[in-house]
């Protein structure tokens, strides 16, 4: 009697509080001490915070498809925390290597129509569309372009022709694969917009306060 009456008093869990969207929200999180770090010239720090952030970024996914905590919520932070961390390190970049302003200028330009693109969606009571193997990619070279600009300045100290030949090649490259990311998800936009299809379908509140019940221990 006592066993029955208890599970019928335990409280539903909200079902958006996993492990990948913690990760997700990790990352945001992160990025103010990567600024701070960065624009105070310790570099290591700066290179720790956004490792871990990248680590965390790799790793949410493979657990969230593992462990079944794909949920509609996570499906939008992990983006949402990409596009954070990439503004907020080309910024911080840009200020002490001009160069990249190109493709500063491009990367809020994509993620300005992105984001813009998915508000419209959720207005519409669509999904926004989740990240893609060509996003992952796109954030993947952005970070070694990235990557690669800070080590040669700051630790290995290229000559100047090296330095300008391989950071114009790396820019040059995401440049080019951030195009091509913006044009497959500009698809996937006009298909989810225009499809009736009853999965692309989106409540947004209810899903923030999606539930599901407790498993009974035994």
């Amino acid at each position: 009697m006592s066993d029955a009456k208890s599970q019928k008093t335990k409280k539903p869990i909200n079902q958006n509080l996993t492990v990948p969207n913690a990760m997700s929200v990790f990352r945001i999180l992160v990025i103010p001490f990567f600024a701070y770090f960065f624009l105070k010239g310790n570099l290591t720090a700066a290179i720790v915070a956004l490792g871990l952030s990248g680590l965390s970024d790799a790793l949410d996914g493979m657990i969230a498809r593992h462990f079944n905590q794909i949920t509609e919520l996570g499906k939008m932070l992990d983006p949402l925390a990409d596009k954070l961390t990439q503004g907020t390190v080309a910024i911080c970049i840009a200020v002490h290597y001009p160069s990249i302003w190109p493709l500063l200028a491009l990367l809020v330009l994509k993620e300005l129509v992105m984001l813009c693109g998915a508000c419209y969606l959720l207005k519409n009571g669509k999904k926004p569309c989740a990240a893609k193997w060509y996003g992952k990619v796109s954030t993947t070279l952005f970070y070694i372009a990235i990557g690669l600009i800070v080590v040669m300045d700051g630790f290995m100290k290229v000559s100047e022709s090296t330095f300008n030949i391989a950071s114009t090649t790396a820019l040059v490259i995401t440049a080019g694969f951030m195009v091509y990311t913006f044009i497959r998800y500009f698809g996937v936009f006009r298909e989810i917009l225009r499809s009736t299809d009853g999965k692309y379908d989106l409540n947004l509140p209810e899903e923030m306060r999606a539930k599901k019940e407790r498993t009974p221990k035994n």
